[in-house]
């Protein structure tokens, strides 16, 4: 059985301790920034969520989401009612053998893709902008 090290070789020992004292008060310090940084974020977050700046981007977010969301379900509720309750009507044919029922159908993806399209255009410039001041905002309310 061999022998601990004694001497400069049992001081380097103590230094690769992973149980070191030292370490676990660094720890407790660490433990104690993060508690520190948590209560800042959620101050300023809250502080954040009053202001006009939050508001009115909610505002801007709500007024595309909510009358495009109502617009597409609508739209998507009528395709439905159509093929249940107008079979004649779906059944029409268009060109050759694309009936209403075809061109409703791929109306639905054209519909979608646009909305994700005019989305982005809007929050690109409507959202985007007062988010990344929000964010600006928060970056400095943290950091005090």
């Amino acid at each position: 059985m061999t022998e601990p090290p004694a001497g400069p070789a049992a001081n380097e020992s103590a230094a690769n301790d992973p149980i070191d004292q030292s370490a676990t008060t660094d720890a407790s310090v660490t433990d104690e920034t993060h508690a520190t940084t948590a209560a800042a974020q959620r101050r300023a977050y809250a502080e954040l969520a009053r202001s006009d700046d939050f508001r009115e981007l909610r505002r801007r977010y709500r007024g595309f989401v909510f009358p495009w969301t109502i617009a597409f379900l609508a739209w998507y509720v009528l395709y439905v009612f159509c093929a249940m309750w107008a079979p004649g009507l779906m059944r029409t044919s268009v060109i050759g053998n694309v009936n209403v029922a075809l061109v409703f159908g791929l109306l639905q993806f054209v519909s979608t893709f646009l909305i994700a399209y005019l989305y982005s255009r809007h929050a690109r410039r409507r959202l985007d902008p007062k988010a990344d001041q929000i964010l600006t905002r928060y970056a400095k309310a943290v950091e005090r």
